[in-house]
């Protein structure tokens, strides 16, 4: 038999004890005659029901193996071992099993000088062992050095009060209509717990006890306990399953610990910001397009910058405007359009950002610049809005598309500048050259729509940051120029964050959304790429929404070491299906599941083979098949 478990000594059927055990199980007990009590009144009593009647089950019937109160059968297990180290809330499964069953926890404290002097009684005998083996010539054994270091470790914190000593036990108390149906929750509770090397047995011959000590009554009638100091004992309480909701707000999945939902509005936030890093192929813009396509519901404007075609299909379902930009598009943006009007800043202040914009776009273009060849630029840049007759006093809010210059007046002014030759002919592949007609025009495109797409999928690589940057630079003037509430997403934003200017501007965009009502969903899969540059950990610590999906096994240290993941956490996103990860809402996360309606899953896919499905079927309904 397990130490600690012994029999019930055989006992009269009217001793105290039982009698008490009978009256919890609602025994109908018997008043003693007093003597001034007539017989008529004792007969009178004993015909009053009371609660404990009512309540009594009709019958209770002891077996072996479990325990009959009433139709139900039930079955109480204790634990007797525990593994070496415990996860947080390794109970929940049993907490949130779907079939009844009631738990009891006892912790009983036990004095720690006492303890203490146990475990170096212990070190010592473990300590000689080793000694004597190293004596007679074996090799070193890692069960007695791990038990050692163990034993060493716990002295040290109880010394210190960091740590207490308990007896703790665990009792279960499950229940079937039948045999084979309590046999088959038995055997599913007992599956999960020794997949956790937790291991259980049921208290046999003494069923009864286990049943009054799994009551309410704080009675541990059982007694079977193990030693637990004070860091494995809290894992094992039973309410850790953070509920990680609000009130309202768009569905982002469901809470896998407790299967609640998660529910959110990003704006109701200390900032709408939202990261998103995960391997290739786990789901991300699965994710992020089944949120753009919930917060268009509470009339959320939103704008994608989209590198590889992920979002064509939504856009075109959702009748969105899909903005294709190549070298051989009609799309245009001119990198040097002003805001029409800004609410915290002054004209000088607008000009000079975007100025400053430039200058960084320039950088991304260009290559290296010399500080001369960045004043040379500064200087420029002012003649050729100078030569617009566009100036800190002008009235950006008048000024048409048409009135702003181009990259070709910024080359006619430096073609005219001593110093600028170099510039000259590093930019002059831009105006004139192969590169000519993708930013030298004046801006056409229309926002007037709840969803715009940037595509620039058909773009050489050597133009994608300076597409993404030219993109986000417009997306930025718009937000400034009309408030509303929308949200901004940058899908691959490692490619933009390779280039230190492009970087910056991203981060002020993320520190400074927030004043326009606006939210920037940074996505990324370069992990390593994105937290090389300087402005990575900023652009994450400014998003109160989080979400890491699927993580490959070169880079969750990077990850567990950015978002402070603990083993556990980090074993999930290894093993995590698509779709499955860890969802950051300020200071509190859990691991959550992404689920879309069959309506939802039909507009949002990404697997080319549904596509496929639904490119044919559109086809066949055209043709009236």
């Amino acid at each position: 038999m397990p130490q600690g478990i012994t029999l019930p000594e055989p006992e009269a059927a009217n001793t105290p004890e039982k009698k008490g055990l009978l009256n919890v199980f609602g025994q109908h007990s018997q008043p003693k005659q007093s003597s001034g009590q007539s017989e008529a009144e004792r007969l009178y009593q004993q015909g009053i029901a009371t609660i404990r009647d009512l309540i009594a089950p009709p019958a209770i019937k002891l077996k072996p193996n479990s325990m009959q109160v009433g139709d139900v059968l039930a079955r109480t297990y204790f634990v007797i071992a525990y593994p070496r180290y415990l996860s947080t809330n390794w109970f929940s499964p049993i907490i949130n099993i779907d079939f009844a069953m009631d738990t009891a926890l006892f912790v009983h404290p036990i004095d720690t000088a006492e303890i203490l002097k146990n475990l170096r009684k212990s070190a010592t005998q473990v300590q000689s062992q080793i000694h004597i083996e190293a004596e007679n010539g074996k090799i070193r054994n890692p069960q007695l050095e791990t038990a050692l270091e163990d034993i060493e470790a716990l002295r040290d914190k109880l010394m210190q009060g960091t740590e207490k000593f308990f007896r703790f036990g665990l009792y279960m108390t499950i229940y079937g209509t039948d045999d084979r149906d309590l046999n088959d929750k038995c055997q599913t509770v007992e599956s999960i717990l020794e997949a956790q090397l937790v291991y259980v047995k049921p208290a046999v011959l003494r069923m009864d006890q286990g049943f009054a000590a799994t009551r309410p009554i704080a009675t541990d009638t059982l007694d079977v306990a193990n030693n637990l100091n004070t860091e494995p004992l809290s894992t094992t309480f039973p309410f850790v399953s953070s509920d990680l909701s609000s009130n309202d707000g768009i569905l982002y999945g469901i809470n896998r610990h407790n299967n609640s939902l998660v529910l959110f509005d990003r704006f109701k936030l200390e900032n709408a910001n939202m990261v998103v890093f995960a391997k290739s192929g786990a789901g991300k813009s699965y994710t992020v397009k089944l949120e753009v396509l919930r917060s268009m519901m509470f009339g959320t404007d939103v704008i994608i910058i989209d590198p590889e075609n992920e979002y064509g299909h939504l856009c075109e379902a959702v009748g969105g405007t899909f903005l294709k930009i190549s070298l051989g598009s009609n799309v245009h943006l001119n990198p040097f359009d002003l805001p029409k009007s800004s609410s915290d800043d002054g004209n000088e202040g607008v000009l000079r950002n975007t100025i400053a914009n430039i200058i960084g776009l320039l950088h991304i273009m260009l290559g290296a610049v010399t500080p001369e060849e960045d004043s040379i630029l500064d200087r420029a840049i002012h003649e050729t809005y100078a030569i617009r007759d566009i100036t800190e006093r002008t009235d950006y809010a008048k000024l048409t598309p048409a009135a702003f210059p181009t990259m070709s007046d910024l080359y006619a002014v430096l073609e005219n500048m001593d110093g600028a030759e170099s510039l000259t002919a590093r930019l002059e592949r831009y105006t004139e050259g192969i590169f000519g007609g993708f930013l030298n025009k004046q801006t056409n495109i229309d926002m007037e729509n709840q969803l715009v797409v940037f595509n620039i999928r058909d773009l050489e690589e050597e133009l994608r940051p300076i597409a993404m940057y030219i993109v986000l630079q417009f997306i930025w003037n718009e937000v400034r120029s009309k408030m509303k509430r929308r949200v901004v997403v940058v899908d691959e934003a490692w490619v933009m964050m390779q280039h230190e200017d492009a970087a910056s501007f991203l981060f002020g965009i993320a520190k400074r959304c927030r004043k326009y009502y606006t939210g920037l969903t940074t996505i990324t899969q370069d992990i390593s790429d994105f937290m090389n540059s300087r402005y990575g950990k900023p652009i994450i610590t400014n998003s109160s929404l989080q979400l890491l999906l699927r993580q490959s096994p070169s880079s969750i240290d990077l990850i567990a070491e950015t978002f402070y993941l603990t083993d556990h956490e980090k074993f999930l996103l290894l093993e995590s299906n698509v779709g499955e990860g860890i969802f950051f809402a300020g200071s509190k996360h859990a691991a959550i599941k992404v689920i879309a309606s069959y309506s939802e899953d039909q507009i949002i896919t990404s697997d080319p083979r549904q596509l496929l499905e639904i490119e044919t079927a559109k086809q066949e309904f055209g043709t009236g098949q």
